[in-house]
């Protein structure tokens, strides 16, 4: 019988592994995680004896480039710098963020249940979206971080730079040549470290042996999985007879093509790296006392004097309310993510007049952009069953569970399945002449504005649903291969709101995909293109039985182009979570700009914002990589008085 929901499958197979892991003294996952602060002050919020204090800078948010701006400005010596953090060590939480296998858990499904049923829940926010038009009205959940290292500690570990072109567009849409390739190019190595394998993959596993070489002065950890997705070598070939050529690297931003990607991963433990386990990581092993992190600590709202100054941070403890503030003798960054960055910025004042006006909150600046302009890649899932492992063959499966956990465990590095996080081989290009066909004037016209190196399709081999639409699989554990397009031109723009005047308070998310025709269009040739990747001869061999989504039943094989599109918005379409743009980067002249080059925003001082939601458009791919790389070339702005 068939029965169970696929975007459950993920969560299913995860709770059955925890309940099985071993224990270690900080996480079971087989490997002690002391945290190692030495004289680092962590500072818990929850705790009414917390003082009020004065840092020369505010970070709001430990996320991704949180924390990697707060190590960099505590390495000088000269800064006192304090994080706010609402939540976290997400170590303490159990193995979900530390093995790579088991951290797709919180992006598994985009069903409002997940909240609760999610392994991860107690380190994301319980963010649901505003009815979305595109879906009939429906609310869906939106996965963030809510942990020291963010969501940088729950993503898919995908590490890849973006093309020359993408640079080029942000540097000419803020009108500074800084943003060039060439000159970000340092800071996207002064961040990583990248590890070469010791343990050679299998041959149909491998990867260009150039990869990961020369850069090893970065704290963060980029290497690859000692296990391979074996469906991955499989589709390689289908791609290989559609025309999708071997890339040469993700790395140095020419990624179009097929390849095995680089992760955010320790080679050594075959574990998750994060921001925390990197640049958090880097100040405790140094001893910093000049840095402080405030867990389970709310930002409620940034103070400004009178010459609009940034000069605080009101907070309270996540859970107790007990309120201090945290003073700033040069600056007050936020790092709030896509969604919490602009809605602080809101609640403080800094936003549409309107909007501020209809929740009785001063307006200290009149930004109509804060909140504005949200990005992110719509994507869908193909799955069927096929006769190599996948992560879904674990789920209920007792047996196959106890020899994953004991492969991990017991190897140096630990290997096996674990050791992968599921979404290992990335695949990008421009959609053939034939799928364009029905393309309109203004389709051609929206993609034509891109650089011919940025990819209009990602493509993601996994072992695992990525939100995932409701379907029924075998109730028995089968190996189930997700495919996962990714539409990396996006025309649909979505929005912020303030629900109130209180961060407690959700804010009100739009994401609004799927709302131009543009983007109806390319997510309709994908999915013809998709099929014909299933269809390829190369493929055949490892495919058993018929499509399980969307199933030729719910998409004949001779749909229109309006059957289709109706399916994918109705019942298989979502995001990946790479949500982006809500405090863009642009020119003083442009209404919809809320931040300079310099990450500062505009109509007051001695305020940034550092994080993707400052970005000035979403990269195509993943872009974790861009966010560790604005953080260090903002951080290097700060330093240098710029």
């Amino acid at each position: 019988m068939l029965e169970m929901a696929a975007a459950e499958l993920g969560r299913y197979a995860a709770r059955h592994i925890r309940r099985s892991a071993w224990s270690s003294p900080t996480c079971r996952c087989g490997v002690d995680f002391r945290l190692r602060r030495g004289r680092l002050a962590i500072i818990d919020g929850n705790i009414k004896s917390t003082k009020s204090a004065k840092y020369d800078y505010i970070i709001v948010g430990g996320g991704t480039g949180g924390l990697a701006v707060a190590h960099r400005l505590a390495e000088d010596g000269r800064n006192s710098v304090a994080v706010i953090e609402a939540g976290g060590f997400y170590q303490e939480s159990g193995n979900f963020s530390v093995i790579p296998a088991y951290g797709e858990a919180a992006f598994t499904s985009i069903s409002p249940d997940a909240i609760n049923e999610s392994p991860e829940r107690d380190l994301t926010w319980p963010f649901v979206t505003v009815p979305q038009a595109s879906a009939g009205g429906a609310q869906f959940r939106y996965a963030r971080g809510k942990t020291l290292g963010g969501t940088s500690a729950l993503n898919s570990q995908n590490y890849q730079r973006p093309p020359v072109g993408y640079h080029k567009v942000w540097a000419e849409q803020v009108g500074d040549p800084s943003y060039e390739g060439s000159n970000m190019f340092r800071y996207y190595q002064k961040s990583t470290n990248l590890t070469q394998l010791t343990h050679p993959r299998a041959k149909n596993a491998s990867f260009p042996p150039n990869n990961l070489a020369g850069e090893t002065s970065g704290p963060l950890q980029i290497s690859y999985g000692t296990w391979a997705t074996p469906i991955a070598s499989w589709i390689q070939r289908a791609f290989r007879e559609l025309g999708v050529a071997d890339a040469p690297s993700q790395i140095n931003g020419a990624i179009l093509g097929a390849q095995y990607n680089p992760v955010t991963q320790n080679y050594d433990t075959q574990t998750r790296e994060s921001s925390q386990t990197s640049y958090l990581d880097a100040s405790f092993k140094h001893g910093r006392t000049n840095l402080k992190v405030y867990k389970h600590s709310l930002a409620q709202k940034v103070i400004f004097n009178s010459k609009k100054e940034a000069v605080g941070v009101a907070v309270q403890g996540l859970e107790s309310g007990h309120p201090f503030v945290l003073s700033a003798d040069k600056e007050v960054i936020v790092s709030a993510g896509a969604f919490q960055s602009p809605q602080l910025l809101m609640v403080s004042g800094v936003g549409p007049k309107a909007t501020l006006q209809k929740h009785n909150i001063p307006v200290v600046a009149d930004r109509p952009g804060v909140g504005r302009n949200l990005q992110d890649h719509t994507i869908f899932n193909v799955a069927q069953e096929v006769n190599v492992q996948t992560y879904t063959g674990l789920a209920g499966d007792r047996a196959a569970i106890d020899l994953a956990e004991k492969e991990y465990k017991n190897n140096s590095p630990p290997r096996g399945i674990l050791a992968s996080q599921l979404g290992d081989f990335l695949a990008w290009e421009n959609l053939p002449a034939k799928y364009r066909t029905a393309f309109t004037a203004q389709t051609k016209a929206d993609l034509a504005q891109y650089p011919a190196d940025w990819p209009e399709v990602e493509y993601i081999v996994a072992s695992a649903p990525f939100g995932a639409a409701e379907f029924s699989t075998p109730k028995d554990p089968k190996n189930i291969f997700y495919f996962t397009p990714c539409l990396n031109r996006p025309q649909s723009r979505g929005n912020i709101a303030i629900s109130s005047s209180n961060m407690r308070d959700q804010p009100l998310i739009n994401p609004n995909l799927l709302s131009t025709k543009t983007d109806e269009q390319v997510l309709v040739a994908t999915f013809r293109r998709t099929r014909d990747f299933f269809n390829a001869k190369s493929f055949k061999p490892v495919l058993i039985g018929e499509e399980l989504l969307p199933g030729k039943e719910n998409v004949p094989l001779d749909a229109t182009d309006e059957e289709i599109l109706t399916y994918l918005k109705a019942s298989n379409s979502g995001w990946s979570w790479h949500a982006s743009c809500t405090c863009k980067m642009g020119r003083r002249d442009d209404p919809m700009a809320v931040v300079d080059v310099k990450a500062r925003v505009y109509g007051v001082s001695r305020l940034r914002v550092v994080d993707a939601s400052s970005f000035a458009v979403l990269s195509p791919g993943h872009p974790q990589s861009v966010v560790y790389a604005l953080a260090e070339k903002v951080s290097d702005d700060i330093l240098k008085g710029r």
